[in-house]
């Protein structure tokens, strides 16, 4: 068996980011805008993890992409997404939200609700560069089916567990694990809320839930 090498993240040690004063909290966990760690670019594909909050009629105004696949966990409440290609959508908990910015796009993600927004968006850099947008909306996405990201090649598992119920790492180069809510433990780690790990060479790797829990695993080729 291959030593599993296990780089624990902690939710503390996120970059603090946002306009609080505009109602939108983010907390990084690599590199990120005005954010700078040479040491902390990426994991895989993986280029950037925040956790989003959101106060009911705040938003991030419209704004470009390109050259990244942008995927979005919504925790709690719903965003309301628009895009320059034309879609308008509505994105509540349990759903995954797929922007393909490819060549270029311009979007913009706001709270028209009456509840506090929480979302996790993670940002992954693709195979080959150009191309057209593209995007894609699974509703109720269930803890058996993976949702793939072909053109990242990495694939999102999310796990639902519930008190003692134990689930297997996938078997992958890189592993990227971040905990919505926990706590859990990996690899003799005590995982919270906002904690991340980054995995390679897995090993015979499992995650056990300390009590009820919900995990976002990334499969990274």
């Amino acid at each position: 068996m291959t030593d599993v090498r296990l780089d624990v993240r902690r939710s503390g040690e996120r970059y603090e980011g946002g306009d609080k004063t505009a109602g939108i909290s983010s907390r990084h966990a690599f590199s990120f805008g005005h954010f700078y760690d040479p040491d902390n670019l990426r994991f895989g594909a993986v280029l950037a993890c925040n956790e989003e909050r959101l106060e009911p009629g705040a938003g991030f105004e419209e704004h470009p992409h390109s050259h990244t696949e942008i995927v979005t966990w919504v925790v709690e409440g719903e965003l309301t997404h628009r895009d320059s290609a034309g879609h308008a959508t509505v994105v509540r908990a349990g759903d995954v939200q797929r922007l393909s910015s490819a060549s270029g796009v311009r979007h913009e993600e706001r709270n028209d609700g009456p509840v506090p927004l929480r979302f996790v968006q993670m940002w992954l850099a693709p195979l080959e560069l150009g191309g057209d947008p593209a995007y894609d909306l699974v509703h109720g996405i269930a803890d058996s089916t993976p949702y793939a990201v072909p053109a990242a090649d990495a694939v999102l598992h999310v796990r639902r567990l519930a008190a003692g119920e134990r689930t297997a790492v996938p078997e992958a180069p890189w592993v990227y694990a971040h905990v919505v809510r926990g706590p859990v433990r990996l690899g003799g780690e005590l995982l919270e809320d906002g904690d991340s790990a980054r995995i390679t060479d897995r090993g015979d790797l499992e995650i056990l839930a300390a009590g009820p829990a919900e995990v976002l695993l990334w499969e990274l080729g």
